[in-house]
């Protein structure tokens, strides 16, 4: 039988600094593939209107990225000026339905094909090769200089302002997934050898510079999340127990909120999700003809099979709650169902995101709130996550 005072928790109203959330369900960021040329579309603001009408807490608009040379590629928002109307009409649009709107703050960092960067060379932890920029004749990666280090801070203090001034009502920092500060924070990426590079501490002061620079911008009260990876999924990347450090030390930087996530979209990208492998579909909807033979190439290697289960990162999100003690935990990863919301509930978080079982069902909460058996149809195809970059961007197959 499902705990009913677990649904309860979850179901009622819950303060996340300085915002009240009517409920404890936040839709996931994840990068929806419909802002064509920057900008964002009526699809991008009907997803988000439906997943807030249908009760969820605080929706989330994903990869807002800092600053044009932070993209991944030319089809994705970064905070600027020339944004700000569309972006506040988006953002006023989705209140209306009740639900906070949250966006998360990225930077590509050394991963980057956006054709629109005013450089041919990407600018990150340490010199290496831009894998996502190969085959668009985008090669090299350099190490940031310290001067140049000390300016993206304020580069992503800036977005963050920006943010908070078009109507965002929380910011979700994104430290993981082998992007812009993930690529600090992995010993895998950096090699530095100054104050930046080598002990956990060292890979975490770009991070928590950044946490500090963003958390002045926005104020005390404004809430902050952050998304960490707790792993990389790779020999020599960030481990279980470091990552256990870095939740501790972004805790003690004044961090609201922790999301331990899992896996890196460069190494290891179905650590994130489990179940059916994404490949086919990023291999069907490639335009690039060299990394449509790459994807296919590296597939077996890149795209592990993880077997998907109800709440598979549980047991090492569990661990991140015993470091971080300060802010809120926000659990993610394998909630379909009202028995495992009550599994997360009763196991300490205080949150929790969702993505897939929202794309299959926006009225989730709704139905969820409805029936204590409720169990979501989202059989984990992951087929949404294959059409990231297919024009209209991500949606349920199966609906």
């Amino acid at each position: 039988m499902t705990d009913t005072a677990a649904l309860q928790k979850c179901f009622s109203q819950a303060k996340l600094n300085g915002l009240t959330l009517r409920n404890r369900i936040i839709k996931a960021g994840t990068f929806e593939g419909k802002s064509p040329r920057g900008l964002p579309s009526a699809d991008l603001v009907e997803l988000h209107r439906r997943i807030g009408e249908g009760g969820t807490a605080m929706t989330n608009i994903a990869y807002c990225a800092a600053e044009n040379n932070g993209r991944l590629h030319a089809d994705m928002m970064y905070m600027h000026e020339y944004v700000r109307e569309p972006l506040t009409q988006m953002i006023a649009t989705i209140k209306t339905t009740g639900a906070a709107v949250c966006g998360q703050l990225s930077h590509a960092g050394a991963m980057s094909k956006n054709s629109e960067m005013d450089s041919w060379v990407v600018k990150g932890a340490s010199i290496g090769p831009n894998m996502l920029g190969m085959a668009y004749g985008k090669f090299l990666c350099i190490g940031m200089t310290r001067p140049q280090i000390r300016e993206r801070v304020q580069v992503m203090a800036r977005a963050a302002a920006f943010m908070k001034s078009v109507g965002f009502d929380a910011i979700e920092i994104h430290f993981g997934h082998g992007y812009g500060l993930s690529q600090f924070m992995s010993p895998i990426t950096n090699r530095r050898t100054d104050e930046y590079g080598g002990s956990v501490a060292n890979r975490m002061r770009f991070p928590l510079e950044v946490l500090a620079a963003v958390r002045k911008a926005v104020g005390d009260d404004f809430p902050l999340l952050g998304k960490i990876s707790m792993s990389d999924g790779v020999k020599g990347g960030t481990t279980y127990a470091e990552s256990l450090e870095m939740a501790r030390l972004l805790d003690e930087g004044g961090l609201d909120c922790l999301i331990a996530s899992d896996g890196t979209s460069s190494m290891n990208p179905m650590l994130l999700f489990h179940g059916d492998s994404i490949q086919p579909g990023l291999v069907e909807h490639e335009k690039n003809p060299l990394m449509k033979v790459g994807l296919k190439m590296i597939g077996p290697k890149l795209f592990r099979h993880y077997p998907y289960r109800e709440t598979y990162l549980i047991e090492n999100a569990l661990r991140m709650r015993d470091n971080f003690k300060r802010g809120a935990m926000c659990y993610i990863g394998g909630v379909s169902s009202n028995e495992s919301i009550a599994r997360v509930m009763t196991s300490g978080f205080d949150f929790i995101q969702l993505g897939r079982p929202l794309l299959y069902d926006p009225d989730f909460v709704k139905n969820a709130m409805a029936d204590a058996a409720y169990v979501n149809g989202c059989t984990h195809c992951n087929q949404c996550a294959g059409l990231i970059e297919a024009p209209g961007g991500i949606r349920c197959t199966l609906r």
